[in-house]
Order: C-alpha cells, then structure tokens, then sequence
C-alpha cells in the first residue's frame, strides 16, 4: 500500500507523509522546493525547461543553465524518494521541459479546493451534502497561497485570485447561514476567515450582526472597537460608514415595547453614575453634535468645539506604535479629567475632538490648557507636540465670527513636549 503523502501550498508549502511532517528534509533545496511549486501550480501542463529558468532564476548570467536546471530535478527527485518511496516521480520529464504528475497516494489541498470549488457552483440549497462541501473548503484554506514561503513573482498573482474566490465562497455560505439562521456557526465562519483577510469589512460586518442576534451586544461592541482601532492604527481612517451605522443600531439594541420602565429607569440610573468624560465613536458623536446645536438654537446656551492633535516635534506624524501608545493614553487623561456632560471621540489617528459644554470661550481655553498640562506631565520626555483649538458651535449665525477666528488662530494654542 502506498504511503499517504499530502501537500499543503495554503499558509505556507509542507509535505506530509503518513501525517509526519518532512519539511527538515525538502527544506535541504530551496530552488528544488520552488520547481516543485511551480509545476504544481501549473498543474499537469508541461512547462519548457527556459520557462523554469526564467522563473527560478530570473538575474542569473549562467553560461550552462539547462545543466544546472537538470541537476536541480536530479538532487530534487532523490529528496523526494527519501521522503517516500517514488515520490521523485511526481516531477516527469516532459518533451523539452517537465510536468506535476500525482503519484498514487499523493493529495495536494490546492486541487482539492479547486474540485471541490466546482461542485459547489450554482449549488443554493443548503443541504446536508452541501453543508459539508462548504466545511470541507473552507477549512482546506488554511492561509493564502505560500505565505511565508519565498516571494517569487509568479506566485502572486495566483495567490490573490485563489483569496478572492475563497472569500466569495465564505460570504455564499455566510448567506446560507443566514437563511437558516445558524447564527453560532456564521460567528465560527466569520472569525476563521477574519485570520486570513482582517481588512474585510463585510466579514466583520456579519459577525458583528450575528453577535447582536445570539444576544451577544457586548461582543459586538468589542469587535467594533477592534475594527475601529485597525482602521485608525494601519489605514489612517475611519471605519466605513456601513460599519459605523451598525455602530448606532448595537447602541439601540433592547429598544422594544417589552422592556419596562423600571428596567430603563435602571439602565440610565447606571449610566448617571458614570464619572468623567463620555468615549464615543465618531458616528455617535455626530448624532450628539446635532442634537446640541438644535439645543443651542433653542436655548440660546454655548456650547464648544475643540480639536486636539499629536505630531512629533518636528510636525511630522509619529510611527504608529508610538502614536497609538500616547493616544490610548490621552484618552484615559481627557476622560478621567473632563467633565460628564464633556463628549469627546477619537476624530483620526492623531486626533480627538471634544465637544465642551461651557458659558464662555475663556472657559473653554482653561479647560484645554487644564488638559495641556496634565499631558505634559504625563510625557514629559516624548518629543511630541501637543497641538489644540478650539471654537464655538454655529448656532445658526447668532455667534461673532470674530470670536471664532480669534479662537481659531494658529500658534495661539500649541504647545512642544519635549
């Protein structure tokens, strides 16, 4: 009986034989390694052997390529033959180059996804045999094509096709999920493929929606925070405005007939107790916004805008690390040291923006300066600039615009820390 000899080309290349992982062995030949990639992903079809040099050597001069490229199938079979007996035979020789030919016992997970890939098209029912032809693809997907292994060129492409056809087939069965409303397992789905693409909003999208419907608000808020947090640290942006909007929905969730008045009582009486500065994200903050300045038109009350923004000394930005340190912080400083009616959210990578209810502009630069002084003795040795303004809200026209470019003048509010 043959040995069981399994290839796995998703995160990452490996060769198993028998369950035993051998990549000590075929590690021993890297540009073996390679050849034996390449024609895999050529799959079956014959490669000329100035294809294989061009691609495994792409800036050598040699004199004698062909002598080297027949020297490397030479040393590459014999690796192959210790890991199982006649496995070298899976690299044929072919008329003027050579080809992948499966060996008896041999399983590559990039074919079987593929086969499996075309059992599944146009297939919308989510029946026992396609619940498991879903299960089965999915979890052949173990990464992207390669990752880790040496980047040669003509990987890439490959690799980023095989990704987005892996994703299409997440959100199919994500649908199916849906209509049958098997709400942990979209949880599972959505988590597994978050591994392999974390950027994707949809995903974070449905697994934030399926949190919400198995009572899980919580973990859904968190998962917003975390989505939030990657957009600001690795992309410079806010979550996009589906992400934030749902952002609202989770804040809303609960609000029903069946919910009694003590037990609201309750909630917001919790709420009151809260001390310090109200966190929200930005889609929140707008809401508030609005609701201000229809309060500020109809009370004739002052209310305050103010921008805080980090760069290092030379008002260039700061690496990331370093700015997502120093913004967590200055966010634990303006909650703990402003007050409960004060609102404030995290704008963009370097900056927060507060909204001050306060009777006079004065005011609201000594509640600034307040801040200013609490972050210089928090990093008194950082080489950051602490930058500020500060302005009040449009209350439709009523507010001197002198006093809002007076507020607004730059220089007037910055500070170095050193």
């Amino acid at each position: 009986m043959p040995d069981q000899v399994r290839i796995r080309m998703f995160g990452g290349f490996s060769l198993f034989v028998n369950n035993e992982c051998l990549d000590r062995v075929i590690a021993k030949s890297r540009k073996g390694t390679a050849l034996l990639q390449y024609l895999i992903l050529k799959q079956n079809a014959a490669v000329m052997n100035h294809q294989l040099i061009e691609a495994l050597w792409p800036n050598d001069k040699s004199t004698s390529p062909e002598n080297a490229l027949k020297t490397l199938v030479s040393r590459y079979r014999a690796i192959l033959n210790a890991c199982s007996d006649g496995l070298g035979e899976c690299i044929a020789s072919s008329r003027g180059g050579y080809r992948f030919q499966p060996v008896p016992g041999l399983m590559v997970d990039l074919y079987e996804f593929e086969r499996l890939e075309v059992e599944l098209e146009g297939r919308n029912e989510l029946d026992k045999e396609i619940d498991e032809l879903f299960r089965k693809i999915i979890a052949l997907y173990t990464g992207d094509l390669l990752s880790g292994s040496d980047p040669y060129e003509w990987a890439v492409s490959r690799s980023v096709n095989l990704h987005n056809r892996y994703i299409r087939i997440v959100y199919t069965y994500l649908a199916l999920l849906k209509d049958a409303e098997r709400y942990e397992e979209i949880i599972q789905n959505c988590r597994v493929a978050l591994e392999t693409d974390p950027f994707d909003d949809r995903l974070h999208l449905e697994l934030m929606q399926a949190l919400v419907k198995t009572n899980r608000e919580n973990e859904a808020m968190m998962q917003y925070k975390h989505v939030s947090n990657m957009h600001f640290r690795y992309l410079g942006v806010k979550p996009p405005e589906g992400l934030q909007e749902f952002y609202k929905q989770i804040t809303r969730t609960g609000d029903t007939l069946d919910v009694d008045l003590d037990a609201i009582r309750e909630e917001l009486t919790a709420f009151g107790e809260a001390h310090g500065a109200y966190e929200c994200e930005y889609s929140v903050f707008r809401e508030i916004y609005n609701l201000q300045i229809r309060n500020l038109e109809r009370l004739g009350t002052n209310m305050f805008l103010a921008v805080i923004m980090i760069t290092g000394t030379d008002g260039e930005p700061l690496t990331p690390l370093k700015l997502d340190e120093i913004m967590k912080s200055l966010s634990e400083l303006l909650r703990s040291n402003l007050r409960k009616g004060d609102t404030i959210t995290h704008f963009r990578p370097s900056q927060y923006a507060l909204l001050l209810p306060t009777a006079t502009l004065d005011n609201g630069h000594l509640v600034m300066e307040r801040v200013k002084r609490f972050f210089y003795q928090r990093f008194p040795n950082s080489n950051v600039m602490f930058n500020y303004r500060i302005g009040p809200l449009s209350s439709g026209g009523n507010t001197p615009k002198r006093r809002t470019d007076a507020a607004f003048t730059p220089g007037s509010s910055e500070t170095k820390v050193n």
